[in-house]
Protein backbone atom coordinates (compact mmCIF):
# COMPACT_ATOMS: atom_id res chain seq x y z
CA UNK A 1 0.00 0.00 0.00
CA UNK A 2 1.42 3.22 -1.16
CA UNK A 3 0.38 6.79 0.30
CA UNK A 4 0.33 9.52 -3.03
CA UNK A 5 0.16 13.37 -2.51
CA UNK A 6 -1.97 14.88 -5.21
CA UNK A 7 -1.81 18.42 -6.36
CA UNK A 8 -4.98 19.50 -8.19
CA UNK A 9 -6.08 22.35 -9.86
CA UNK A 10 -10.00 23.34 -10.17
CA UNK A 11 -12.05 26.04 -11.63
CA UNK A 12 -14.89 25.24 -8.74
CA UNK A 13 -17.84 26.77 -10.66
CA UNK A 14 -19.00 23.44 -11.81
CA UNK A 15 -18.80 21.50 -8.23
CA UNK A 16 -21.33 21.37 -5.31
CA UNK A 17 -17.48 21.80 -3.30
CA UNK A 18 -14.88 19.83 -2.62
CA UNK A 19 -16.49 16.78 -0.33
CA UNK A 20 -18.20 14.12 -1.56
CA UNK A 21 -21.99 14.61 -2.38
CA UNK A 22 -24.60 11.97 -3.47
CA UNK A 23 -26.12 12.83 -6.58
CA UNK A 24 -24.14 16.03 -6.89
CA UNK A 25 -20.42 17.00 -9.06
CA UNK A 26 -17.98 17.08 -6.53
CA UNK A 27 -13.88 17.20 -6.88
CA UNK A 28 -13.52 14.61 -4.18
CA UNK A 29 -16.09 12.58 -6.37
CA UNK A 30 -14.37 13.20 -9.91
CA UNK A 31 -10.97 12.03 -8.68
CA UNK A 32 -12.13 9.09 -6.30
CA UNK A 33 -14.60 8.06 -9.48
CA UNK A 34 -11.28 8.64 -12.48
CA UNK A 35 -8.90 6.60 -9.95
CA UNK A 36 -11.41 3.59 -9.85
CA UNK A 37 -11.79 3.73 -13.52
CA UNK A 38 -7.96 3.56 -13.91
CA UNK A 39 -7.29 1.32 -10.94
CA UNK A 40 -10.68 -0.67 -9.67
CA UNK A 41 -9.64 0.43 -6.19
CA UNK A 42 -12.34 2.51 -3.78
CA UNK A 43 -10.55 4.64 -2.20
CA UNK A 44 -11.06 7.87 -0.18
CA UNK A 45 -9.26 10.97 -1.39
CA UNK A 46 -8.50 13.16 1.89
CA UNK A 47 -7.71 17.14 0.62
CA UNK A 48 -5.98 19.37 2.69
CA UNK A 49 -9.64 21.27 3.30
CA UNK A 50 -13.21 21.39 2.07
CA UNK A 51 -13.43 24.02 -0.13
CA UNK A 52 -16.66 25.11 -0.79
CA UNK A 53 -19.31 25.36 -3.80
CA UNK A 54 -18.20 27.75 -6.41
CA UNK A 55 -14.34 28.34 -4.68
CA UNK A 56 -11.19 27.22 -7.19
CA UNK A 57 -7.77 26.15 -6.36
CA UNK A 58 -4.68 26.66 -7.92
CA UNK A 59 -3.20 24.05 -5.51
CA UNK A 60 -5.28 22.02 -3.44
CA UNK A 61 -2.89 19.11 -1.62
CA UNK A 62 -4.61 15.78 -1.10
CA UNK A 63 -3.58 12.15 -0.23
CA UNK A 64 -4.41 8.85 -1.43
CA UNK A 65 -3.65 5.19 -0.12
CA UNK A 66 -3.69 3.13 -2.76
CA UNK A 67 -2.00 -0.45 -3.43
CA UNK A 68 -1.76 0.48 -7.74
CA UNK A 69 1.92 0.66 -8.65
CA UNK A 70 2.20 2.88 -11.76
CA UNK A 71 4.95 5.76 -11.54
CA UNK A 72 3.75 8.77 -10.08
CA UNK A 73 3.87 10.72 -13.28
CA UNK A 74 1.75 8.12 -15.14
CA UNK A 75 -0.68 7.96 -12.84
CA UNK A 76 -0.87 11.85 -12.87
CA UNK A 77 -0.98 11.32 -16.72
CA UNK A 78 -3.57 8.59 -16.63
CA UNK A 79 -6.00 10.59 -14.56
CA UNK A 80 -6.24 13.73 -16.43
CA UNK A 81 -6.94 11.51 -19.07
CA UNK A 82 -10.04 10.41 -17.24
CA UNK A 83 -11.23 13.52 -15.71
CA UNK A 84 -12.56 16.62 -17.05
CA UNK A 85 -10.70 19.89 -18.26
CA UNK A 86 -12.25 21.77 -14.97
CA UNK A 87 -10.31 19.69 -12.53
CA UNK A 88 -6.38 19.01 -13.32
CA UNK A 89 -3.84 16.62 -11.58
CA UNK A 90 -0.70 18.88 -11.37
CA UNK A 91 1.66 16.73 -10.01
CA UNK A 92 1.85 13.01 -7.98
CA UNK A 93 4.61 12.56 -5.30
CA UNK A 94 5.27 9.49 -3.34
CA UNK A 95 4.86 10.41 0.28
CA UNK A 96 5.62 9.37 3.86
CA UNK A 97 3.34 6.71 5.23
CA UNK A 98 2.57 9.45 8.27
CA UNK A 99 1.41 12.34 5.74
CA UNK A 100 -2.04 13.01 6.18
CA UNK A 101 -3.10 16.12 3.55
CA UNK A 102 -4.98 17.87 6.15
CA UNK A 103 -4.11 16.72 9.91
CA UNK A 104 -0.54 17.06 8.01
CA UNK A 105 -0.56 21.18 6.86
CA UNK A 106 0.82 23.51 8.85
CA UNK A 107 -0.45 26.94 6.96
CA UNK A 108 -2.41 27.80 3.88
CA UNK A 109 -2.50 30.86 1.13
CA UNK A 110 -6.37 31.96 0.17
CA UNK A 111 -6.16 33.70 -2.62
CA UNK A 112 -9.50 36.74 -3.17
CA UNK A 113 -10.17 38.13 -6.39
CA UNK A 114 -12.80 41.12 -6.27
CA UNK A 115 -13.74 43.92 -9.31
CA UNK A 116 -14.31 47.35 -7.92
CA UNK A 117 -17.39 48.79 -9.87
CA UNK A 118 -17.48 49.23 -13.20
CA UNK A 119 -20.08 46.47 -15.43
CA UNK A 120 -19.77 42.95 -14.20
CA UNK A 121 -18.26 40.46 -16.66
CA UNK A 122 -19.42 37.78 -19.11
CA UNK A 123 -15.89 36.20 -18.85
CA UNK A 124 -14.53 36.48 -15.63
CA UNK A 125 -18.02 36.71 -13.58
CA UNK A 126 -17.24 33.50 -12.21
CA UNK A 127 -13.79 33.74 -11.53
CA UNK A 128 -14.30 36.76 -9.49
CA UNK A 129 -16.30 39.11 -7.08
CA UNK A 130 -17.58 42.18 -7.83
CA UNK A 131 -17.85 45.00 -4.83
CA UNK A 132 -20.31 48.21 -6.32
CA UNK A 133 -18.61 50.60 -3.61
CA UNK A 134 -15.36 52.45 -4.37
CA UNK A 135 -12.82 52.07 -1.36
CA UNK A 136 -10.06 53.37 0.37
CA UNK A 137 -6.74 51.37 -0.13
CA UNK A 138 -5.23 52.96 2.73
CA UNK A 139 -8.36 52.49 5.33
CA UNK A 140 -8.31 48.67 4.39
CA UNK A 141 -4.11 48.41 5.02
CA UNK A 142 -4.73 49.93 8.49
CA UNK A 143 -7.73 47.31 9.28
CA UNK A 144 -5.75 44.63 8.16
CA UNK A 145 -2.97 45.14 10.68
CA UNK A 146 -5.26 44.36 13.11
CA UNK A 147 -6.27 40.80 11.89
CA UNK A 148 -2.63 39.88 11.46
CA UNK A 149 -1.42 37.56 14.66
CA UNK A 150 -3.25 35.30 16.50
CA UNK A 151 -6.79 35.78 18.00
CA UNK A 152 -10.19 34.60 18.25
CA UNK A 153 -12.11 34.56 14.93
CA UNK A 154 -15.18 33.95 16.22
CA UNK A 155 -16.89 37.40 14.84
CA UNK A 156 -15.60 36.40 11.66
CA UNK A 157 -17.32 32.79 10.66
CA UNK A 158 -20.32 31.84 9.59
CA UNK A 159 -22.90 30.84 12.47
CA UNK A 160 -23.75 27.26 11.13
CA UNK A 161 -19.98 26.27 12.19
CA UNK A 162 -19.68 23.26 14.49
CA UNK A 163 -16.17 24.17 15.45
CA UNK A 164 -15.35 24.66 19.55
CA UNK A 165 -12.13 26.12 18.99
CA UNK A 166 -12.07 29.84 17.37
CA UNK A 167 -8.39 30.34 17.67
CA UNK A 168 -6.60 31.17 14.75
CA UNK A 169 -3.36 32.59 13.40
CA UNK A 170 -3.12 34.77 10.35
CA UNK A 171 0.43 35.13 9.43
CA UNK A 172 0.27 37.59 6.45
CA UNK A 173 -2.30 39.60 4.75
CA UNK A 174 -1.46 41.95 1.80
CA UNK A 175 -3.81 43.83 -0.53
CA UNK A 176 -2.96 45.29 -3.39
CA UNK A 177 -5.44 47.05 -6.35
CA UNK A 178 -4.63 46.86 -10.46
CA UNK A 179 -7.48 49.42 -12.01
CA UNK A 180 -10.63 48.17 -11.06
CA UNK A 181 -9.35 44.46 -9.49
CA UNK A 182 -8.32 44.13 -5.89
CA UNK A 183 -6.04 40.96 -4.94
CA UNK A 184 -6.39 39.68 -0.81
CA UNK A 185 -3.87 37.22 -0.22
CA UNK A 186 -3.96 35.49 3.74
CA UNK A 187 -2.17 33.03 4.93
CA UNK A 188 -2.70 31.52 7.98
CA UNK A 189 -2.19 28.18 10.16
CA UNK A 190 -6.00 27.60 9.80
CA UNK A 191 -9.20 29.15 8.79
CA UNK A 192 -13.30 28.78 9.87
CA UNK A 193 -16.20 28.08 7.89
CA UNK A 194 -16.31 31.35 5.28
CA UNK A 195 -13.42 33.15 7.69
CA UNK A 196 -11.54 34.48 4.37
CA UNK A 197 -14.42 35.30 2.39
CA UNK A 198 -15.84 37.47 5.69
CA UNK A 199 -12.12 38.74 6.84
CA UNK A 200 -12.43 40.45 2.97
CA UNK A 201 -16.12 41.76 3.30
CA UNK A 202 -15.57 43.16 6.29
CA UNK A 203 -11.90 44.75 4.97
CA UNK A 204 -13.95 46.30 1.45
CA UNK A 205 -16.33 47.39 3.76
CA UNK A 206 -13.97 49.31 6.07
CA UNK A 207 -12.84 50.60 2.71
CA UNK A 208 -16.08 52.16 1.65
CA UNK A 209 -16.65 53.44 4.48
CA UNK A 210 -19.84 51.55 5.48
CA UNK A 211 -17.82 50.03 8.65
CA UNK A 212 -15.04 51.72 10.76
CA UNK A 213 -11.54 50.63 12.11
CA UNK A 214 -13.55 50.54 15.38
CA UNK A 215 -15.35 47.49 14.05
CA UNK A 216 -13.18 45.36 13.51
CA UNK A 217 -12.27 45.70 16.39
CA UNK A 218 -15.08 45.10 18.54
CA UNK A 219 -15.58 41.97 16.06
CA UNK A 220 -12.51 40.63 17.31
CA UNK A 221 -13.06 41.95 21.53
CA UNK A 222 -16.59 40.78 21.46
CA UNK A 223 -16.67 37.62 18.40
CA UNK A 224 -19.88 38.88 17.84
CA UNK A 225 -20.39 38.47 13.97
CA UNK A 226 -22.83 41.65 13.74
CA UNK A 227 -19.43 43.84 13.89
CA UNK A 228 -17.69 42.26 10.93
CA UNK A 229 -18.82 42.89 7.21
CA UNK A 230 -20.67 40.76 4.57
CA UNK A 231 -19.71 37.46 3.21
CA UNK A 232 -18.32 37.75 0.11
CA UNK A 233 -19.60 35.52 -2.62
CA UNK A 234 -17.68 32.37 -3.29
CA UNK A 235 -16.70 33.13 -6.78
CA UNK A 236 -13.88 35.38 -5.64
CA UNK A 237 -11.94 32.48 -3.52
CA UNK A 238 -8.75 30.67 -4.75
CA UNK A 239 -6.79 28.40 -2.12
CA UNK A 240 -3.63 29.51 -3.50
CA UNK A 241 -1.12 27.05 -1.77
CA UNK A 242 -0.32 24.36 1.29
CA UNK A 243 2.34 24.35 3.44
CA UNK A 244 3.66 21.19 5.04
CA UNK A 245 7.02 20.86 7.73
CA UNK A 246 8.16 17.27 7.72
Amino acid sequence: MRNLKLFIEYNGSAFFGWQKQNGRRTIQGDVEEAIFKLTGEEVSVEGSGRTDKGVHALCQVASVRIENIMPPKNFKTALNNLLQEDVRIKKVELASDYFHARFSAKRKTYRYVVQIGGEVSAIYHNLRAWYGFDVDVEKIEQAQKLLIGKHNFHGFCSADTNVQNFEREIFDLNVSKKGRIMTFEVTGNGFLYNMVRILVGTLLEVGSGRLTIESVKNALLSGERKYAGKTMPACGLYLKSVEYFD
